[in-house]
């Protein structure tokens, strides 16, 4: 039985796509994770960062288990009562 972090190495080396595919996965799992953290560490439901955000609760939920990718302008009206910025770096 494989690990993660082996499985993730494993699909690198299928092809130059699927190493793209899959760091862009582990990307969005960051900003996720971030997000999550945050709005824990608020004491903040799901629901009430959905009020703030001005999006439905369902919403907040299907970006939180990675079901949806938001759209860039979604992310950032989650971001925003979070505190959280989002930075861009090469």
């Amino acid at each position: 039985m494989k690990t993660w972090d082996e499985y993730k190495d494993y699909v690198k080396g299928l092809d130059p796509d699927s190493k793209k595919e899959m760091e862009e996965i582990e990307d969005l799992s960051a900003l996720i994770s971030a997000v999550i953290k945050q709005r824990n560490d608020l004491g903040m439901t799901q629901r009430e960062l959905a009020e703030l955000s001005g999006l439905p609760q369902s919403s907040v939920a299907r970006i939180e288990t990675m079901k949806i990718t938001p759209k860039p302008d979604t992310f950032l009206k989650i971001l925003h009562p979070l505190g959280l910025k989002l930075t861009i770096s090469k």
